[in-house]
């Protein structure tokens, strides 16, 4: 049998191949025969988007790219202002005790 070469499948139609699964009139067997897909391959994406749910992210609940480095960007911020309030913190507590 002739490997066939790797495919790349958009998360749209990933979201369609798991919905017709999910369906329930025709196996995951089927549906994967139906689209040309790897049985494997569908039941990792039904897998995956179950997992999805339990932990309450749906896809319109995940994050765009730009919204993704922007909450990295702000992350990075949140830690810088930290680490600066704990240094006055403890200069406060320093001078406090000298003058003290």
């Amino acid at each position: 049998m002739a490997k066939r070469k790797r495919r790349i499948f958009t998360a749209e139609f990933k979201a369609d191949a798991v919905r017709l699964c999910r369906a329930g009139d025709r196996s995951i067997g089927q549906v994967a025969r139906d689209l040309d897909l790897g049985e494997t391959a569908l039941r990792a994406w039904v897998a995956r988007a179950e997992d999805n749910v339990k932990a309450d992210v749906g896809p319109a609940q995940t994050l765009a790219i730009a919204e993704r480095s922007e909450l990295g960007e702000l992350r990075k911020r949140v830690k810088r202002l930290e680490m600066e309030r704990d240094i006055l913190k403890k200069a406060t507590a320093f001078f406090a005790k000298e003058n003290g």
